[in-house]
């Protein structure tokens, strides 16, 4: 069997606390030649669609935990 594209999907649901929660994908694919390593184009694949995620989601992640300490600091 030739295996001609490979897509490789990666998804993650980050908890941003106070019941909040952020849900983040990545979706890849590539063309290959037969004679490519399949294994190998698969992990890395896998690997970019999980540091495009972890990218994506460092921001939101930053702001909501200046936005949690903000809120502890009014409370005292």
């Amino acid at each position: 069997m030739d295996i001609k594209t490979i897509a490789v999907t990666y998804h993650r649901k980050f908890n941003l606390g106070d019941y909040e929660s952020l849900e983040l994908g990545c979706s890849l694919w590539a063309q290959i030649d037969p004679e490519e390593d399949a294994e190998g184009v698969t992990q890395f694949l896998y690997q970019q669609a999980k540091t495009s995620v972890k990218e994506a989601a460092r921001t939101v992640i930053q702001e909501s935990i200046h936005q949690m300490n903000k809120v502890k600091m009014q409370k005292q």
